[in-house]
């Protein structure tokens, strides 16, 4: 008699680092995680909060690709905060241990809740995230761990930027990955709390609609919207990830916001 596998260990960046995750409950990360990770970029050492980690592949993605960068998985729920601990435990990961660890907290905790939880105000350099962004009438489920954790709320991005917004420094950056439907929640919600937000849509393949969007802002800025030239995921016609795309996925490069444009008076 077998038993049926009720999880996996599954390797990311070219086997830099494992997580392990479950099957048939709860959420399984996979490139979107990566690509929220590689928005990370930093030369200096940094503390970097992922909210809603999950099984803690995108905050453990971070500190695989950046040695200086110290990550607080932050999950509510107990089960998937656990697969995080034990991935952390793993021998492959013993390198990114000493600067991971996890906090069991609700996102939506507000002032002295949050404080009281472990998410301190203006703590962070960066604070990212991949929040649950399907209608709640996409898919049915009868897992209820995996419904809360793809199913959008109402007030989702206005509670989760609120608390971005809270516990990073001043000029820290919000990093997230959403569905293209989500730009006017995110621009709400970032409104007085977060500028200079540069949004770049991914591409499954050329002539494709964009499918997801990428993300980041600055903490107090007043810079204006930039909408940056569309990532195009897959080579044409084929499965394999275009070059920068791979880059990303598997570690070897981050996604650098963009240099601010100095405009330039012209000569009358």
């Amino acid at each position: 008699m077998t038993t049926a596998a009720t999880e996996t260990i599954d390797s990311f960046h070219r086997g830099q680092f494992q997580v392990i995750q479950p099957l048939g409950q709860g959420h399984r990360s996979g490139m979107d995680a990566m690509l929220l990770a590689s928005l990370v970029v930093s030369k200096r050492p940094c503390r970097v909060a992922d909210l809603g980690a999950g099984a803690g592949a995108a905050g453990m993605a971070v500190a695989s690709r950046l040695d200086h960068a110290e990550v607080l998985l932050v999950e509510r729920s107990a089960l998937m905060a656990q697969f995080a601990r034990r991935s952390l435990a793993l021998e492959a990961n013993a390198r990114l241990a000493t600067r991971i660890s996890v906090l069991e907290a609700d996102v939506s905790l507000t002032g002295r809740a949050r404080t009281a939880a472990g998410l301190a105000d203006n703590s962070f350099d960066h604070v990212i995230m991949n929040p649950p962004f399907n209608d709640a009438a996409d898919r049915k489920t009868p897992d209820a761990l995996k419904a809360e954790a793809h199913a959008m709320t109402d007030g989702l991005f206005d509670t989760w930027i609120r608390t971005a917004s809270a516990i990073a420094r001043p000029g820290g950056q919000l990093s997230l990955i959403a569905r293209p439907q989500s730009i006017a929640e995110i621009m709400s919600a970032c409104s007085r709390r977060f500028g200079g937000i540069e949004i770049t849509p991914l591409h499954p393949r050329d002539g494709e609609n964009a499918v997801r969007i990428l993300v980041t802002a600055i903490k107090q800025s007043r810079a204006r919207l930039t909408l940056r030239a569309p990532l195009i995921v897959h080579e044409a016609q084929t499965h394999r990830f275009a070059g920068a795309v791979d880059d990303m996925n598997n570690g070897r490069a981050g996604y650098s916001r963009q240099a601010p444009v100095r405009h330039q008076k012209l000569p009358q």
